[in-house]
């Protein structure tokens, strides 16, 4: 019988061999030892050994993707980890007791600035909101411009009284409603932190409402505005009732409440002009009444150019109380605001006109030039483009002019440092930007504002100083101007008095303001009535909260007196600065918005200088 060989060979089995069991056994050991004397394949091995143990696979199949089996297992651990960790924080979280920590104490700018707003609302005139939040107020003048049957609109009825008196001047009050605007475009979301972004819009907007009544604003061309109600002149020993003879309660007032208007007034036009197109910006995201403030803006720019002249020039009440000295730096500032809320570059051909700039006394070399006030805006002005080259660097054409602006903001603020001596200070430290005359602090704030923003324009460029001279000062010493500006008007003074009424414990408690001094108690004094509570010797009996006072002498002395308003009465045009500032200041350093005011402008795409004249041998 033959078989197969498992290894291999023929296999002859012999049936009729009769040995015995122990010589095959003999036999069968003599195979095993020949089939382990040669080398066994795998094959053969997997028949003797049966099957063998697989080996583990590196990678593991995920169907879409393979990856590694050694990744694989730490990917899942760690997902599986990280979930019990998770977990087990947050059980703890839930678990243990919670404290609830305070926030950090604001800083004494924001909480004058809360104050200083307040100081708006104590001046509103007209019908008042339901939430005006100065209990002693209430609705006044309610027929202002109805009883002038020469006036060009029969609604006055609104915005702000200038000072401690019932009249409305437009100039100052459109320049006040600009400088808030400005502050709210540079700092919006310090107004927020501070909760008071709604507040000061609501200001803005009680102003520019009142200024839309103040002239045809639905027209494209005009032909006048109205530049004042009230009047205060007393000269000569006029005892005609009047906002400054008598001295009521603006919500008793009976007497009659003259409108002036104007035909060749520049400056009140293009200030207006430039107090409707800031607050365009600011209420951008209302885009029927931001329009409407534009168009309002476009026309009164109009107005402006067209009908040259002095508003003051024409009016003796405007002469005595805010004398307007030109009109050409309220071009650029106005030209300015409408390029910025337009993108119309030919307001901004116009703001860089070399002429233009030259009659504003851009190059005069003037230190008056550079303070910053209702009547000279030329300082802001040149802030406010040189911002435009720090950005947007537009170029050609207006890089020249821009430039000089730049150069001479530089040179403003040079003349802030102490170490220059350009302008005196007082013992105490208080800068004289009006050189000794009364009422200071109005000039102060402005350059504090200004100080602080070009501080913060040249950190938001990522540029750490600029140059006096060869001299090189860093962001930070216009900062420390501004602070020790501002906390001297705070309280850090020789007299340790806060002249914003309400901040801090010691503050004017004679505030030169007829509404403050009056008692609300159901009485209503006359004319010459409440001249009792004007000469009182008794502290008034209302706080004016957050009104900046005209300010100390150059001695750092200060008189609380209500008669003497050289010391003791505030107006929109200080407090608007002081707001400005205080903002500046407030929370953390910088905080600027650098997009928001050129939401109008189109990109910018130089355009390049002209060819060189022809070669001429």
């Amino acid at each position: 019988m033959y078989g197969r060989d498992p290894w291999g060979g023929p296999l002859e089995i012999n049936t009729a061999d009769s040995a015995t069991d122990d010589d095959r056994s003999r036999n069968l050991q003599d195979f095993d030892r020949a089939a382990l004397s040669r080398p066994l394949d795998e094959t053969q091995q997997s028949w003797l050994l049966g099957p063998t143990e697989q080996k583990k696979k590196k990678y593991v199949d995920l169907g879409c993707i393979i990856v590694s089996r050694k990744i694989f297992i730490w990917t899942v651990g760690t997902i599986v980890v990280s979930a019990l960790i998770a977990g087990f924080i947050t059980l703890i979280v839930k678990t243990v007791p919670r404290h609830h920590h305070s926030h950090a104490p604001a800083d004494n700018y924001t909480l004058a600035l809360h104050k200083a707003l307040m100081f708006f609302n104590a001046q509103k005139s007209g019908k008042l909101p339901k939430h005006n939040n100065v209990s002693w107020r209430g609705n006044s003048c309610t027929q202002d411009g109805k009883s002038d049957s020469s006036s060009i609109t029969k609604d006055l009825v609104g915005g702000y009284y200038d000072a401690g008196d019932a009249i409305k001047f437009h100039f100052p009050k459109a320049f006040a409603m600009t400088m808030l605007s400005w502050s709210v475009i540079e700092y919006s979301s310090k107004y927020e932190t501070a909760g008071e972004l709604n507040h000061v819009k609501d200001i803005i907007k009680w102003g520019t409402d009142y200024f839309l009544k103040t002239f045809n604003h639905s027209a494209d061309s005009i032909s006048r505005v109205v530049a004042q109600v009230g009047v205060g002149d007393t000269s000569g020993g006029s005892t005609t009732p009047n906002d400054h003879y008598c001295w009521m309660r603006p919500e008793d007032i009976d007497y009659d409440r003259p409108v002036q208007e104007c035909s060749s007034c520049s400056d009140l036009a293009a200030e207006m002009a430039a107090a409707l197109a800031s607050a365009s910006i600011v209420f951008k995201d209302n885009k029927a009444y931001s329009q409407k403030l534009v168009h309002g803006a476009k026309t009164l720019f109009s107005f402006a150019r067209q009908q040259r002249g002095r508003y003051s020039a024409g009016s003796a009440e405007a002469a005595i109380f805010y004398n307007s000295t030109s009109y050409w730096d309220e071009f650029i500032w106005g030209g300015a605001w409408l390029y910025y809320a337009t993108g119309n570059s030919s307001y901004l051909q116009l703001a860089t006109t070399t002429g233009l700039a030259k009659h504003a006394g851009t190059f005069w070399g003037s230190l008056d030039n550079s303070v910053l006030s209702w009547d000279n805006k030329l300082a802001g002005a040149q802030l406010l483009l040189s911002r435009l080259r720090l950005f947007l660097s537009p170029g050609y054409p207006y890089e020249e002019m821009l430039r000089t602006f730049h150069n001479q903001t530089s040179i403003t603020m040079c003349s802030y440092l102490p170490i220059f001596t350009s302008w005196n200070r007082t013992r105490g430290g208080l800068i004289q930007l009006n050189h000794g005359r009364p009422q200071p602090l109005q000039y102060v704030v402005n350059a504090a504002y200004l100080a602080t923003l070009f501080s913060d324009y040249l950190d938001a460029a990522d540029t750490p100083g600029w140059y006096c001279g060869p001299n090189f000062y860093s962001t930070k010493v216009l900062r420390e101007f501004a602070q020790t500006q501002m906390d001297y008007i705070l309280g850090k003074n020789p007299r340790k008095m806060s002249y914003v009424v309400g901040f801090g414990t010691h503050y004017p408690k004679h505030v030169h303001h007829r509404g403050a001094s009056i008692p609300k108690n159901k009485i209503r004094y006359n004319c010459k009535g409440g001249w009792k509570w004007r000469d009182s010797s008794k502290p008034n009996p209302n706080t004016l909260v957050g009104a900046l006072v005209a300010g100390p002498d150059k001695h750092d002395g200060f008189r609380d007196v209500r008669s003497n308003y050289n010391y003791t009465e505030p107006t929109l045009a200080g407090n608007a600065g002081l707001v400005a500032a205080l903002v500046a200041l407030s929370g953390e350093k910088g905080g600027i918005d650098k997009n928001t005011i050129f939401s109008a402008v189109p990109p910018m795409f130089p355009t390049p200088p002209p060819p060189p004249a022809p070669w001429k041998p």
